[in-house]
């Protein structure tokens, strides 16, 4: 969130301390930025700074050049509200300036704004139930979804992103091992969620286990798989569903191809064309979507669906399906290469 009265905490490199201590005690935003005549950032100071330099013999009518950090850490209009909470705890500060291509300054983050998370009143269903085959052995006595992923079970990794979006309300489908899925995540209180389960009893598909819901839920809710880990704003992907009015929104991603022989194209026996080893290009289903409630009628009770069968159903109703396409880390764990990978790009 950036707040409105940064302009505020502006002043010129000729200013004095106390014309600084003027605007931390008008602003309340704890940080002045001093700029140039093009509101280029020159550098900012701190109530810190003000009183470290009272504390080396300067006045408060002394120049606020002998205390401008000149080396403030900021970030582009373009980053992501969990990585500026990232930079802000990484770093243990509480404000980061704003600034464009030519460092000038256009806003003010602030960590008691930032860290109030809107919470979401939507449902998040994780389907948790598959055997995870590909995995063996690691899975004969372990579902997927618990299996570790630096230090964390995978199920935790999605749950834990999805509440910094302010989701706060999970329903886990499971069958395989459920009962170590339910044993370990209990009603969700030592995650600070409330976590509720569907339990199969037979594979149900991603799409059958929502006719388990003993409810129909009031608004738009997410459906996720339980081995996806990405980097998704779960909050923009249902504000752009519901902004489009659409009935399923299914997350897609750009997957590249490279075919490892050249290709030859032919007219008859002429060879026209030669292409070395193509790209080809095409958008994959990533395993998340968002439906609305009415998407349920089309499922019968305990009966096996998955999720693009469900999704070419209300296409056969002319229901609006949209795509929404991520761009984020994004890691489907079906085999151990993606296991390894995954836990080898989060310790980077």
């Amino acid at each position: 969130m950036i707040n409105d009265n940064w302009v505020k905490t502006i002043i010129p490199l000729n200013s004095t301390i106390n014309e600084a201590i003027n605007v931390l005690n008008d602003t309340a935003l704890r940080i002045v930025l001093i700029t140039d005549e093009k509101n280029v950032l020159i550098g900012s100071i701190t109530d810190g700074d003000i009183r470290r330099g009272l504390l080396r013999g300067l006045t408060i009518d002394s120049s606020i050049k002998e205390i401008i950090n000149r080396n403030t850490l900021v970030v582009s209009p373009e980053l992501k509200q969990v990585e500026i909470v990232q930079l802000m705890t990484a770093n243990r500060i509480q404000q980061i300036p704003i600034v464009n291509d030519q460092n000038q300054v256009v806003g003010l983050h602030l960590w008691d704004e930032l860290s109030k998370i809107k919470s979401r009143s939507n449902i998040m269903i994780i389907m948790a139930g598959g055997k995870g085959t590909r995995l063996q052995p690691q899975t004969l006595n372990c579902p997927k979804p618990l299996l570790p992923l630096n230090g964390k079970p995978i199920l935790e990794h999605i749950i834990s992103r999805a509440k910094a979006d302010g989701f706060n309300h999970f329903i886990l489908a499971i069958h395989y091992l459920g009962q170590m899925i339910e044993d370990h995540f209990g009603s969700g209180e030592k995650l600070g969620v409330k976590i509720e389960y569907l339990r199969e009893d037979t594979p149900l598909g991603t799409a059958g286990a929502l006719s388990l819901l003993g409810f129909k839920p009031k608004e738009s809710f997410i459906v996720t798989n339980g081995d996806v880990i990405t980097d998704i704003d779960y909050a923009q992907l249902m504000n752009f569903h519901i902004e489009n009015n659409s009935t399923a929104t299914m997350a897609v991603r750009n997957y590249f191809w490279q075919n490892p022989f050249g290709v030859i194209q032919t007219q008859g026996v002429e060879v026209i064309d030669f292409v070395e080893k193509p790209i080809t290009q095409s958008l994959i289903n990533a395993g998340i979507y968002v439906l609305e409630p009415s998407a349920l009628e089309l499922l019968e009770n305990s009966t096996y669906c998955d999720m693009p069968t469900l999704v070419m159903r209300l296409r056969s109703k002319f229901e609006k399906v949209i795509a929404f396409p991520i761009h984020e880390n994004w890691t489907d764990i079906g085999q151990p290469k993606d296991l390894i990978e995954e836990i080898l790009r989060q310790k980077t």
